[in-house]
C-alpha cells in the first residue's frame, strides 16, 4: 500500500489551497477541526462563503441528480480483467507531512485604545494611513474529482484529489465487512496496472498523502476502484477480492 493517512487536524496551514478546501466542505469531506475551521472562515470570509456555495451548487448537479442506470452487463468483469494482471509495487512513498489547519484569533488590547484616544485629545486626530496593499490570490491548481458507484446498494462515494498537494480525500462508505478490508486502488487508462493507494476506513471519511511514485498516475481517465481484500490489505500488492466500488477520475 502507497497512501499514507492524514489525521484529522494535522498538517500544514490551508496556503493557497482555499479553493481546494471550499470544495472539500461542499462535498462533506472535511470533518473535526478541519470543519470547523473551515465553518468559522465562511462566517468570517464572504469570497470563501461564495466559494463553497459555488462548488456545492456544481456538485449538486453531479450526486443530486443522480441517474438510476443499470451498469452494463459485463462492466464488472472488464473491470475485474483489468485488475487481474496487477503487479506488485514498492513501498516507495514518503511519510505525509502533518497537515494542519487551526485558526488563531487576534485579540485586541483595551489599553493601547485608551492611549490613542489620549493622544488623540492632546494631538488631534491623525492621519488616515493609507490602504493596505491589494493583494493578488493565485489561481487554484486542477483538482480530480470522482463519483464511486458501489456494485451493489448504496449513493456514490464522492472523492476529491488535490493535485499541488497530492491529497486524497474519499467520502465515509460502508463497503467491507468485519472479515474484509477496503483497499483503494488507482488505475491509470495508460496501462492499466492497478496500483495501492492504501485502506479506506470503516464508516468514516479517509485522507491520503499520496506518493511521488503514484501522484503522475492521477489524471483524468484514470480509474479509481475498491476491492475487498484480507484484513491489512493485499499482502503482495495485487487486488484478490471483487471490485466492489468504482469510478473515473474528471478534471474541474
Amino acid at each position: 500500500m502507497t497512501g499514507t493517512p492524514l489525521p484529522p487536524g494535522d498538517g500544514p496551514p490551508d496556503e493557497g489551497g482555499s479553493a481546494v478546501t471550499a470544495a472539500e466542505l461542499a462535498l462533506g469531506l472535511l470533518d473535526g477541526e478541519d470543519r470547523a475551521a473551515a465553518m468559522r472562515r465562511v462566517l468570517a470570509d464572504p469570497a470563501f462563503a461564495a466559494d463553497v456555495e459555488r462548488w456545492r451548487a456544481h456538485f449538486g448537479g453531479l450526486f443530486d441528480g443522480w441517474p438510476e442506470a443499470i451498469p452494463p452487463a459485463d462492466g464488472l468483469a472488464r473491470l475485474e480483467a483489468a485488475l487481474a494482471p496487477a503487479r506488485p509495487t514498492a513501498n516507495d512513498n514518503p511519510p505525509a507531512a502533518p497537515n494542519n489547519r487551526l485558526w488563531q484569533g487576534i485579540a485586541g488590547l483595551s489599553s493601547l485604545v485608551a492611549a490613542t484616544l489620549a493622544g488623540v485629545m492632546v494631538l488631534g486626530p491623525a492621519p488616515v494611513p493609507p490602504p493596505p496593499p491589494t493583494v493578488v490570490q493565485a489561481a487554484p491548481g486542477p483538482v480530480l474529482v470522482a463519483a464511486l458507484s458501489p456494485t451493489g446498494k448504496g449513493a456514490p462515494i464522492a472523492a476529491i484529489y488535490d493535485v499541488a498537494r497530492g491529497d486524497l480525500r474519499i467520502g465515509a462508505a460502508d463497503l467491507a465487512d468485519s472479515a474484509h478490508s477496503a483497499e483503494l486502488w488507482v488505475i491509470p487508462a495508460t496501462d492499466k496496472v492497478p496500483r495501492s493507494l492504501g485502506l479506506l476506513r470503516a464508516g468514516a471519511r479517509t485522507a491520503l498523502a499520496i506518493g511521488t511514485a503514484n501522484r503522475q498516475r492521477f489524471a483524468a481517465g484514470a480509474t479509481l476502484a475498491v476491492t475487498l481484500e484480507a484484513p491489512g490489505g493485499s499482502p503482495d500488492g495485487k487486488p484478490k477480492g471483487p471490485v466492489v466500488a468504482a469510478g473515473s477520475l474528471t478534471q474541474i
